[in-house]
């Protein structure tokens, strides 16, 4: 090899690994219907299925705390469905490609929302809402705005937002993608993945592993309910400890 093509070879970055591991999107089938699937999340808590992660040595899928839900919401799960927007002034087309985004929106979806540190407009109402309900949409976690919150209440649709404010998108933001992986705070989110939020926000479960998660969370649940009865037999924490509980 010449030192010409020895320069080239190296000049040239081999990133197939990195964009399969930053946007490769899985289609993994699981061993269940995915309603059985998400029914079962949906006994569950994020506590418990955040500690199993950690067994998984996954520690970045809980999305920022700043991600608030509306209500005290017990768990809610679905299959996340990617948008991502960003600070825009541009009016023209954004109307068209909402309504395709819209279009393709799917049942069992829980919709996740990178605005990309917009904190001007709000990408979710009361429209959104009673159209994403009208299509069997689970829930709505948006790192950014909402509005029409009343609405949002009374039709008693589970949503995860960092603010509020009347201010609408059009003219202020610009929906950029949808349907790709993206990254909020410390955690990447796929099309696909388990999305759960409960009152204690939201987590995202990587589809390869979500059916293997949902086995082990399961066993730590009916785990707990022995430690739970121990504890309210008055056993000691030494003993508990002892037989392989946890606090």
């Amino acid at each position: 090899m010449s030192a010409d093509q020895y320069k080239k070879e190296v000049s040239m970055m081999k990133l197939d690994k990195l964009i399969e591991m930053r946007e490769g999107i899985s289609k993994k089938k699981f061993p269940i219907p995915d309603d059985e699937l998400l029914s079962r999340y949906e006994q569950l808590y994020t506590g418990a299925i955040n500690d199993v992660l950690r067994e998984f040595c996954l520690m970045n899928q809980a999305l920022p705390n700043h991600i608030v839900p509306l209500r005290e919401y017990r768990t809610v799960a679905g299959l996340a469905f990617t948008v991502k927007s960003a600070p825009n002034t541009k009016v023209s087309g954004e109307m068209e490609y909402r309504t395709q985004m819209l279009d393709e929106m799917h049942e069992n979806a829980f919709v996740v929302w990178d605005t990309s540190n917009d904190e001007n407009s709000t990408s979710w109402g009361g429209v959104m809402t009673a159209t994403a309900r009208g299509k069997g949409i689970r829930a709505a976690c948006l790192d950014g705005g909402i509005r029409d919150t009343h609405q949002i209440l009374e039709a008693d649709f589970p949503v995860f937002y960092k603010y509020r404010s009347s201010n609408g998108s059009l003219g202020r933001c610009l929906i950029t993608h949808y349907q790709i992986a993206i990254e909020i705070g410390n955690a990447i989110v796929k099309p696909g993945d388990i999305v759960l939020g409960d009152v204690d926000g939201v987590l995202v479960v990587p589809r390869d592993v979500a059916y293997d998660v949902l086995i082990r969370a399961e066993e730590i649940k009916e785990n707990e309910k022995k430690i739970f009865g121990w504890v309210r037999e008055g056993q000691s924490v030494k003993d508990i400890t002892d037989k392989g509980g946890y606090f």
